[in-house]
């Protein structure tokens, strides 16, 4: 008889526990930040002790890394699924705008101010470029043969952020580009900065996505 690949019931439990404290981590960062995330505090609200939630997670890194993985996880699947249908660059930025206003405190773990102290391991980067390599091959579509500017030259010889991805000089420019307006317009919107300044910050993203895709080099 072959060798069930089922999870047995002690690990279908541990994967239920540790789904629960994620839940509560979740809970404690959108109250008081990712800074202040505490494993005796959901231990408390679980009502069992510290050291037996550290029997599911080492510490509070461990929790962070998993919930870092998580989010990358989703918006890297959400981006591939969505080039994978033929989206361009605009259709690019709509995901990541639809995916940052769906969990803003998600998009603020990945994309906000650093946790003091955390060191993300060697393996979210992978996820994060996996996003990156996306979108550099939706700028090397929208214009393969883009001008080359002073930065794009720079990037020439600068592209270790780009992996083996081999879009030429004009489209990484074009990806960072795109990669830092949009996410400073996100940030600003999902912090609330816009709030009362009396205009709509999806226009202004739409803007500044038109004026990212019409230029050239």
């Amino acid at each position: 008889m072959a060798k069930s690949d089922a999870a047995t019931p002690r690990e279908r439990y541990r994967a239920q526990v540790r789904t629960e404290i994620k839940q509560h981590a979740w809970e404690q960062i959108a109250t008081a930040g990712a800074s202040a995330l505490s494993l005796n505090a959901i231990a408390k609200r679980m009502g069992v002790s510290g050291p037996a939630l550290y029997r599911y997670y080492a510490g509070r890194d461990e929790l962070i890394t998993e919930l870092i993985r998580d989010a990358y996880r989703s918006l890297a699947d959400a981006v591939h699924a969505a080039a994978g249908t033929g989206a361009d660059l605009a259709g690019l930025a709509h995901v990541l705008r639809d995916w940052a206003l769906a969990d803003p405190q998600r998009y603020f773990l990945i994309y906000g101010t650093p946790v003091p102290g955390y060191h993300a391991p060697e393996e979210i980067t992978g996820i994060s470029q996996e996003i990156m390599a996306d979108l550099l091959t939706a700028c090397t579509a929208l214009e393969p043969d883009a001008p080359a500017t002073p930065f794009a030259a720079h990037l020439a010889g600068h592209r270790d952020w780009a992996g083996d991805h081999p879009a030429p000089p004009g489209a990484l420019h074009r990806a960072l580009a795109f990669w830092t307006r949009l996410h400073g317009v996100l940030s600003l919107e999902l912090a609330g900065h816009f709030t009362g300044m009396g205009f709509d910050p999806a226009q202004l993203f739409q803007a500044e996505l038109e004026d990212l895709v019409a230029r050239r080099g």
